[in-house]
């Protein structure tokens, strides 16, 4: 049986996109921090928690391009890939 790995995160960046241009390749890679909330609760003391988690992705290519021009540090980004 093959492997399946697919998901879809949805945050806010928590830094600017870092792209890196690959002169030997013609390349362009864009490095990315989501913040990501989670579920709000209410604690044992009634206080209203939500966790974050912060997921690290890249993008190649053209979509790596577009993110680089587009996107700054608290805009919200929907990413849909693979885990590696």
């Amino acid at each position: 049986m093959t492997g399946f790995s697919k998901i879809i995160v949805v945050g806010n960046l928590t830094k600017d996109p870092e792209v890196i241009r690959f002169k030997q390749s013609d390349s362009v890679k864009v490095n990315l921090r989501l913040a990501v909330n989670g579920v709000p609760y209410t604690d044992s003391q009634g206080n209203k928690q939500s966790d974050v988690t912060f997921i690290d992705a890249e993008a190649w290519g053209k979509t790596a391009e577009t993110i680089g021009k587009y996107l700054k540090k608290g805009n919200p980004i929907l990413v849909e890939g693979k885990l590696s």
